[in-house]
């Protein structure tokens, strides 16, 4: 009894310690613009980082859950995913915090998304939210201070930002080569601004009851009528932590740091 004690103990312990390793790989940082506004986020660079090479950039947009001003748990689900493939995929990676109060998008726009408003998933904001916009800046602040691959800025998020994904994409189109968008769904109005130049992987849980599947699947059959480069994986077992089954699969990031602007 006393053995299977300090097994647990002893595994509970090497948890923490991993925790801790990913967390302080990922470097705190805070972005301020001129307004004043603020941004959380870690940043995680290559290991030897070269500053005669240029290294593609991945920004991850968290969930709802993550939200906070701790700028630690936005790592929660995904640091794990580049900090085990560093060697093989180098990159500067970034996981930018969204306050507790706050969302990627614009909460007008996810009541409609999720039917409330318009039955077309349709609408017309004009402008993105501040966050979204707070994390645009922090792109633009990065690519001019980094050694960052241009033609290979990618963006990802799951549950919220999944959402946060899609809406940045259309936002500021012709700056992402690719983008992987887990449990969320997308502004069809907004899709033909970059069908033609940025490569999508969309996954979702068919058993979802957080998030609708069908959300997934009509910014895909959009996508796909817009002839954009899109694939869509529906796990049929999955609820809404899809992303555990998408981190898994093993195609996930060479098929991401395969990808150039078009």
């Amino acid at each position: 009894m006393a053995l299977h004690i300090v097994a647990v103990l002893a595994v509970s312990l090497l948890v923490v310690f991993q925790a801790k390793g990913q967390s302080e790989a990922f470097e705190k940082e805070i972005y301020i613009n001129q307004a004043n506004d603020s941004l959380r986020y870690r940043i995680l660079f290559p290991e030897g980082y070269d500053g005669s090479q240029a290294y593609p950039l991945v920004m991850f947009l968290h969930g709802a859950g993550e939200r906070g001003s701790d700028n630690e748990k936005q790592l929660t689900h995904g640091s794990a995913l580049f900090l085990e493939n560093r060697q093989n995929h180098p990159a500067i990676v970034v996981f930018p915090q969204c306050p507790e109060d706050k969302y990627w998008i614009d909460i007008s726009i996810r009541d409609e998304l999720f039917g409330e408003g318009d039955p077309d998933f349709n609408q017309s904001i004009q402008k993105p939210s501040e966050q979204l916009t707070l994390v645009n800046e922090l792109v633009e602040k990065l690519i001019s201070e980094e050694n960052v691959d241009t033609d290979r800025v990618y963006i990802m998020g799951l549950s919220m930002g999944g959402f946060g994904t899609f809406e940045t994409l259309g936002r500021y189109p012709e700056k992402y080569a690719a983008a992987i968008a887990i449990c969320g769904g997308g502004n069809l109005d907004l899709a033909e601004n970059y069908a033609d130049n940025t490569s999508i992987w969309i996954t979702h849980g068919a058993q979802d009851d957080v998030v609708p599947v069908v959300l997934s699947q009509r910014i895909y059959k959009k996508l796909q009528e817009l002839d954009s480069d899109v694939t869509y994986t529906e796990f049929p077992d999955a609820n809404h932590n899809a992303w555990d089954p998408t981190f898994e699969m093993p195609e996930l990031l060479p098929w991401l740091f395969s990808k150039t602007l078009k």
